[in-house]
């Protein structure tokens, strides 16, 4: 059986992003800098999802963990 993440919050993370610049959102929620992976994840089956950002500005992460739409939250928090 698979093992599933922890909701790290019931609601995104908005984060102001710079074109170009590369980011790695947890996948795990066991990350101490939610929504950025900080390694926690190492020994279990979760990897961070890169993300390069394609223009500067705000976007939402996903903090739940399980959005259709990852590493960017989909509404998904209001239905975990």
């Amino acid at each position: 059986m698979s093992e599933s993440p922890v909701i790290a919050a019931r609601a995104p993370i908005k984060v102001t992003v710079e074109a170009g610049k590369s980011y790695y959102w947890c996948a795990c929620g066991k990350s101490g800098t939610q929504p950025f992976c900080d390694g926690s994840h190492k020994g279990g089956p979760f990897t961070p999802v890169h993300y390069k950002a394609e223009k500067d500005g705000d976007v939402w992460f996903c903090a739940c963990k399980h959005s259709g739409h990852r590493p960017l939250c989909d509404g998904t928090h209001k239905t975990v």
